[in-house]
């Protein structure tokens, strides 16, 4: 479901005070909001997390998943993950929205009136600590998000315990549906810029991503039962129009980020050699839905780029070689921010079902989630294309390797992604870059940033032992 989106600016009454004895009431900023309504907040949240991980996405999850690679300013792009240039530390970003979104569900514990917010707060909380978790492996959890009542320094959690503990990952999904599905007021659920206010889109919502990481822990953890249940009951993400989105606009401040940036900053990414091959491989034309020929080509012909060149030896030519397509800069109208849809969901089943996790046609599967794909990215699914090098069962291939390989394409610019199934699959295979400041070892975790040893001084320096220094070359838990 699309909307349209007008990001108001939150207005909050001003707390005024006059003079008193009590040290505490003097002591109060008279201009710090007292309260903030949750429907503001959740509108914010929702949108200041999609937008800045769609950012994300582009400049720095693209050349981990070598969809693009970058041209400059591309020490991340050789994988000095610890020196963030255009993007590459997303860390505040989640703890500043996982902060807020605390303050949603709290409210909703405590004021009758603001019950409806309990099940998507404990959602979207699920739903960025996944992300958080997924990336940097151990992470401040359970005593994080409420520096102002609690902890400051929060301890560092293990990743096995914020995924299976009380109160932790797969624990809020299943209370955020017990929560909706127990609510039995009538007070709307305002500021949903995913699904309008509808309850049971979000329940739709926590359950696959349920599936989505059910499917992440499966090969620590058995999942099978779970994961039977969620899709026999069929209440998850199935179509396109049941997707947890919101688009883009092709006005400021809601277009993507992208376009409003100078043009040396979009210019400084082009596609990868990697991305390119896979696709024209595939005979895949979302090629030209994602990319644009290069300028000086005569026969628009498409040119992709090694990952990670060092620029100041070896100069690239831009117009030999492609762009981003217009959806990310001229026309970003049809530029969605992307939480989950049903391609991504059909594609961790078929996936469930070709290992055996639940009992469905793996190759059914997969070959809607491919017409869901290509549908999202409005691209015209040749007719060809499933009976092609594309098959479920194509030669020189495996079935496992088809399915994450097309949900690696179709998850461009959705963070991270597709760097994380790589992680945790190994497909697509990615290549080695070129001028690596990583020992030629592709990395496996984002490490901690600097401002955590700086200000989390005690915790930093046990997960940094526990990761050798907080290398990005130690897998996370799921992975090990």
């Amino acid at each position: 479901m699309k909307n349209t989106l007008y990001i108001f600016s939150i207005f909050i009454l001003l707390v005024t005070t006059s003079c008193t004895k009590d040290f505490e009431e003097i002591n109060t900023n008279p201009n710090a909001p007292s309260s903030v309504q949750p429907s503001l907040l959740l509108r914010q949240v929702i949108y200041d997390f999609g937008e800045n991980m769609s950012y994300e996405g582009f400049v720095a999850g693209d050349l981990l998943s070598q969809h693009r690679t970058a041209l400059d300013f591309n020490l991340f792009d050789r994988h000095a993950l610890k020196s963030p240039q255009l993007g590459g530390n997303p860390w505040p970003i989640f703890y500043m929205n996982l902060r807020d979104n605390e303050i949603i569900l709290k409210q909703s514990l405590t004021v009758e009136t603001f019950a409806v917010y309990e099940g998507p707060a404990r959602i979207l909380k699920a739903y960025m600590a996944a992300g958080l978790t997924d990336l940097f492996g151990d992470v401040p959890y359970f005593e994080a998000f409420n520096g102002t009542e609690g902890f400051v320094t929060p301890a560092y959690d293990l990743q096995e315990d914020i995924y299976l503990e009380s109160e932790g990952i797969l624990d809020q999904l299943e209370k955020g549906i017990a929560a909706i599905e127990n609510y039995n007021d009538v007070i709307p659920l305002e500021g949903d810029i995913l699904f309008d206010g509808n309850l049971d889109a979000w329940v739709r919502f926590a359950n696959s991503l349920r599936i989505k990481h059910l499917i992440r822990i499966s090969d620590k953890v058995d999942v099978s039962a779970d994961l039977q249940s969620i899709f026999s009951s069929g209440n998850y993400i199935q179509t396109n129009s049941q997707n947890a989105v919101f688009n883009f606009t092709n006005t400021d401040p809601n277009s993507f980020r992208l376009a409003q940036l100078r043009v040396g900053d979009f210019n400084n990414f082009v596609l990868s050699e990697t991305m390119e091959d896979i696709l024209k491989d595939l005979n895949d034309t979302r090629l030209r839905r994602l990319f644009r020929p290069f300028s000086n080509s005569n026969s628009g012909e498409f040119e992709g780029l090694l990952n990670g060149i060092d620029a100041s030896s070896t100069p690239a030519i831009l117009g030999d070689l492609s762009l981003a397509s217009t959806a990310f800069r001229e026309d970003t109208s049809s530029l969605d921010a992307n939480f989950i849809t049903a391609w991504e969901v059909h594609f961790a089943l078929a996936e469930a079902a070709q290992r055996g996790l639940i009992s469905a046609d793996a190759e059914t599967l997969y070959n809607e989630g491919v017409v869901l794909a290509f549908d999202y990215w409005q691209t015209e699914l040749p007719a060809n294309y499933l009976i092609g090098p594309a098959a479920f069962n194509a030669p020189n291939t495996s079935p496992l390797e088809q399915i994450i390989t097309q949900k690696w394409i179709a998850n461009i610019i959705n963070g991270y992604e597709g760097w994380i199934e790589y992680r945790r699959t190994g497909f697509p295979e990615l290549r080695t870059v070129s001028a690596s400041l990583n020992n030629n070892l592709i990395p496996v975790r984002m490490p901690y940033p600097a401002e955590e040893e700086a200000l989390n001084a005690e915790n930093y320096n046990v997960a940094a032992q526990a990761t050798n220094n907080n290398s990005i070359n130690v897998p996370v838990w799921w992975d090990e």
